[in-house]
């Protein structure tokens, strides 16, 4: 259920605001995995979910791009 509204979300976003969550999205998992690397992080699940974010943001900029 999260999933389906997150991506609904996404799909009612222009492109500009797209763009400002792919940066977002990847200063997160920089720095979740810097948190890693130096056995920070306690919630480690954390940055599977963050990569599929970010995925999921590039798969919808790409589907508006080809104008579906």
């Amino acid at each position: 259920m999260k999933t389906k509204n997150f991506v609904e979300e996404l799909r009612n976003k222009s492109n500009e605001e797209l763009k400002d969550d792919l940066v977002v999205a990847k200063k997160e998992l920089f720095n979740l995995r810097f948190q890693n690397a130096t056995n920070q992080l306690n919630n480690t699940a954390r940055i599977k979910e963050v990569r599929k974010n970010i995925a999921r943001i590039q798969t919808i900029m790409t589907q508006k791009q080809k104008g579906l």
